[in-house]
């Protein structure tokens, strides 16, 4: 028996169910939540989501990445695209505390991921959350300057504790920077 194989069956109860019927494209809270891929910061269950109530990017650690930053300028453009004059959504950046990647700021782990991967040492340790109050301030700084989102965002930064279950805001929601500029912040 494949590890799925129950979650497929769970699949098979969801269909008939027949909740995803009258989904929409567009989420019924102009919310993207960008956080971790962690198992015990599912958006789902710590904001109560329910299917088609929001956007939602999971990666390592819910940073900024240019994959990420890509998805959210696809987003925006498509938004502006079909939807002209459509709701403003906010990027909401949740980091959590006990997060997988602090492991990125030891010098040993980070090498041999980094042979692993070929990846950059230093680029590597940029992405290490060890202080994710610090890390989401930085993240919520790089959307907020990047000229390749449209500017009717507005970008929020918060910190879901894994062991309360609470999320508090760090960085309250505010629109983008002014065009002036490009991305130039040091990672942290």
């Amino acid at each position: 028996m494949a590890s799925i194989d129950p979650l497929l069956r769970r699949n098979k109860d969801f269909a008939a169910s027949g909740a995803h019927e009258g989904a929409s494209i567009v989420a019924k809270h102009p919310v993207f939540v960008i956080t971790c891929l962690d198992p015990r910061t599912d958006p789902s269950a710590f904001l109560e989501l329910e299917l088609g109530d929001a956007m939602v990017i999971r990666n390592a650690g819910g940073r900024v990445s240019p994959d990420v930053l890509k998805d959210l300028a696809y987003i925006g453009y498509l938004s502006n695209t079909v939807v002209p004059g459509g709701p403003r959504f906010e990027v909401a950046v949740v980091h959590h505390n006990q997060c997988g990647t602090h492991f990125l700021a030891d010098e040993e782990f980070r090498r041999g991921f980094a042979d692993l991967i070929g990846g950059d040492d230093a680029a590597l340790a940029a992405e290490a959350v060890t202080d994710p109050e610090q890390t989401v301030r930085f993240d919520v700084e790089l959307l907020r300057s990047a000229t390749v989102l449209p500017d009717t965002i507005t970008v929020s930064g918060h910190v879901y504790d894994v062991t309360t279950g609470l999320v508090t805001t760090i960085v309250p929601a505010a629109p983008m920077h002014p065009r002036t500029s490009s991305v130039t912040a040091e990672p942290v």
